[in-house]
């Protein structure tokens, strides 16, 4: 693990991987490696800690469950069952968080399920939002749309008021593993019956959006509903729906 206070710095663990237990529903995702040229080493080892300046190679592997557990699917039963009614209490959706977060869910399939394979994507309404910790939540107060399309790299993210109009915001997203980073271009009102009028917000910045920028971390996502951690620490999930 590198030090964010000293990023020239390793800091290196030794565990025996025979006290792991074998999961059979566990499969490890491709290694990432990353070499320092020079670089200080530090070791730690029956609380000792040795450090020695040399060229060190650094494998990370992480680890996804390949299948959901009956768990996970209890818990996903839950949200969808929210998502319909709108009744499921709050502490049980945020426990429901919990686990699905808790279960680390291959994401490979994660993007194309949540924007499709061809534009204009899909779109999500928004039901529950829980604060950072999931130490409270609730459903979301009004008609909040997000629109994915994965083909394009866009995201569109709009909050509709019936006849009084809309507010929305379109712009591109890029994606790594279960990070879905986006930054927006454009901002669409319209208000009443009247036509909307457009603002562009793009500037120059030709760059793909990451972590810098606005994103979402996605735990769980199917055909009918998607859950996420934002930025700020908050985590949502959303239920399919129509194009608004």
């Amino acid at each position: 693990m590198f030090s964010l206070a000293n990023p020239c710095v390793c800091v290196v663990r030794f565990s025996s991987p025979h006290n792991r237990p074998p999961n059979r529903n566990f499969r490890p995702l491709q290694s990432t490696i990353f070499i320092s040229p020079v670089t200080k080493i530090k070791a730690v080892s029956d609380g000792k800690e040795y450090s020695s300046p040399v060229t060190v190679t650094v494998q990370e592997e992480d680890e996804v469950q390949s299948t959901p557990n009956k768990e996970v699917e209890e818990s996903v039963k839950l949200l969808k069952k929210a998502a319909k009614t709108r009744k499921v209490p709050a502490t049980e959706i945020l426990s429901a968080f919990k686990v699905i977060e808790k279960a680390k869910l291959d994401p490979s399939r994660f993007c194309e399920t949540l924007g499709g394979s061809e534009s204009p994507g899909r779109t999500w309404m928004l039901i529950f939002t829980a604060q950072k910790g999931l130490k409270s939540g609730k459903y979301f107060p009004i008609t909040a749309v997000q629109r994915f399309d994965a083909a394009a790299r866009r995201i569109e993210n709009g909050v509709y008021l019936g006849a009084l109009g809309c507010l929305t915001f379109e712009g591109r997203f890029s994606w790594k593993k279960r990070i879905l980073a986006f930054m927006f271009e454009l901002i669409r009102i319209k208000i009443g019956p009247f036509n909307p009028f457009e603002i562009n917000i793009k500037g120059d910045d030709e760059s793909e959006p990451s972590n810098k920028n606005p994103f979402f971390i996605w735990f769980y996502i199917d055909e009918e509903i998607a859950v996420a951690r934002g930025r700020s620490g908050g985590t949502a999930f959303w239920c399919r729906c129509r194009r608004v």
